[in-house]
């Protein structure tokens, strides 16, 4: 099995810098988008497997980007992990509603996001959406 993909749509260079030395000690393999329009274009010429999508971006928010990619056939079943400083719970209401598969909160914790990746990842591999549900939220209880 290859390598996963992930593409970090973080418009801060430092704070993707930050993420991508995080992910360094991993095999996967890493791309940068800057803003939303650049994470849309990355997206169908990378493929990702997995998004962290920061939901502060300028051109297209991440939570339009989201909007987007799920009303899209070729993009719909991407993983997004979305990022943010917002901690109010209309946000993360807004993030689930545009279809976030789930999301982190800055500052970053390396072992979290760590551990969110590998359970989105693992969890993918199931059709349905509650097994998906099930395997990630089993995934994260077990290394925590």
């Amino acid at each position: 099995m290859s390598a996963a993909k992930i593409l970090i749509a973080e418009d801060n260079p430092e704070g993707a810098e930050l993420i991508e030395a995080y992910l360094s000690t991993t095999d996967y393999v890493i791309q940068i988008a800057h803003d939303g329009d650049d994470t849309l274009k990355k997206v169908q010429s990378f493929r990702p497997d997995l998004i962290l999508l920061d939901v502060m971006m300028p051109k297209i928010s991440g939570f339009e980007v989201c909007k987007r990619l799920r009303a899209n056939g070729e993009t719909k079943g991407v993983i997004i992990l979305m990022i943010t400083a917002l901690d109010q719970h209309h946000d993360i209401d807004r993030a689930v509603e545009v279809g976030t598969n789930d999301f982190l909160t800055k500052p970053i914790n390396k072992t979290e996001l760590l551990l969110r990746i590998k359970a989105a990842l693992a969890s993918s591999q199931f059709a349905d959406p509650l097994d998906q549900t099930l395997a990630y939220v089993e995934g994260v209880q077990s290394a925590a």
